[in-house]
């Protein structure tokens, strides 16, 4: 008999495909009506959700290296995030469909008439585009796929050598997330101004994709934070620690957003400030003054309290809200290459956001609940030591 916490659970997946079939019917009409708006709005939602998905591939591989209490109790959310790769793949293909829409690269004649892009060229053609998205699916896939199997052999037989070739696999995988995040956000996101570039810039997405991967954790531990076995480890101390790291990545966004920023802007050449331009001249300046407040002046504030970090349910307000704040800021990175003029909302941005985050939430309720909980082993040994070790605090 499911508990009351499962029953939820299970009526949450149910509404999600309901918003998410919802989503996919209005993803639709707005394709019919409006095709180019519906490409930038489905890359919105596209990158937020594989942000989240990846965010997780990225915190499991570092708990693996680390070790660590904090990453024994979101093991099983992360790990079940990081089985829904598959699902981003497939969903990656409207992007293709809709390159000459959304990349200036992607078509002819605006080539013909500029050298720049023509000077590009090599890089930014399609054919090349879709081969490099294949190469990076294929890769996180091939490390969420060794991870999770790995992590389910642990369960049975012990903490080694699976432990060890987890931990293996986590070094070299976190170089090769890295390098080729860096060049999938130059493909997705920098592109889309092609003039443009920047050095930090796929930083910053890398740090945004961990901000998210564990602000979604920490919103699915509190969730579960009442079912045995995870109440007995879900103690103040492990939201604590989560708060912390939330915190630290936190700054992390923040500092490297303002180097850029900083850098670009005091350099003022013709090829890169136009970028900034853009995006604090007209309404976007408060979209952008949004983003400094409540991206971070607020978390970052309320983070440095101690019992904000204790209080499970003040620490998913906070994780919550930053997880909005990434969609603004996403959308602030996309949307002023097509508006530039001002800020202008359209129902589709909310549209896309809801088809895909529907089916993605509802999958993954299907994998936390298709593995145990918590990890029967983890860096500080068995099960039982673990909650033992966690009643000291």
């Amino acid at each position: 008999m499911l508990s009351r916490k499962f029953a939820d659970m299970d009526r949450l997946r149910h509404r999600a495909l309901i918003a998410g079939a919802l989503g996919v019917a209005g993803c639709l009409v707005g394709a019919i009506l409006n095709p180019t708006q519906f490409y930038y709005s489905y890359l919105l939602a596209f990158v937020f959700w594989l942000g989240i998905t990846l965010g997780s591939l990225a915190l499991l591989m570092i708990q693996h290296l680390s070790g660590g209490a904090w990453g024994f109790v979101i093991r099983r959310p992360l790990e079940a995030a990081t089985r829904l790769l598959p699902l981003m793949a497939v969903l990656v293909v409207p992007l293709f469909i809709g390159m000459r829409a959304l990349y200036p690269w992607a078509r002819p004649d605006v080539v013909a008439a500029d050298v720049v892009l023509q000077s590009k060229r090599l890089y930014l053609n399609v054919p090349f585009f879709v081969l490099r998205t294949f190469v990076y699916f294929a890769a996180w896939m091939a490390l969420a796929w060794f991870l999770n199997r790995w992590s389910a052999e642990q369960d049975e037989r012990g903490e080694e050598p699976a432990g060890h070739k987890m931990r293996a696999l986590s070094g070299g995988g976190l170089v090769l997330y890295v390098l080729t995040m860096t060049f999938a956000s130059v493909d997705w996101l920098m592109s889309l101004e092609p003039h443009w570039f920047s050095t930090i810039f796929s930083v910053i997405v890398i740090g945004g994709q961990g901000l998210s991967g564990l602000a979604a954790a920490i919103v699915v531990l509190a969730a579960l934070s009442h079912e045995k076995p995870v109440a007995e480890v879900a103690t103040p101390a492990r939201f604590h620690d989560l708060g912390n790291l939330l915190l630290a990545f936190l700054m992390l966004w923040a500092y490297f957003s303002f180097s850029q920023f900083l850098i670009i802007w005091s350099g003022n050449l013709p090829e890169e400030i136009p970028w900034y331009v853009h995006r604090i001249q007209n309404s976007w300046q408060w979209i952008s003054l949004v983003l400094v407040i409540f991206h971070f002046a607020v978390p970052f504030a309320l983070l440095l309290s101690r019992r904000t970090k204790r209080v499970s349910g003040t620490l998913v307000k906070v994780a919550i809200a930053i997880l909005v704040m990434r969609i603004v800021e996403l959308y602030w990175i996309i949307a002023p290459e097509r508006f530039p003029e001002g800020v202008h909302v359209h129902w589709l941005d909310v549209a896309a956001p809801i088809a895909i985050g529907g089916f993605w939430v509802s999958l993954f309720v299907r994998e936390i609940k298709s593995r145990p909980l918590l990890p029967r082993y983890g860096d500080e040994g068995a099960y039982e030591l673990e909650v033992h070790a966690l009643a000291d605090h």
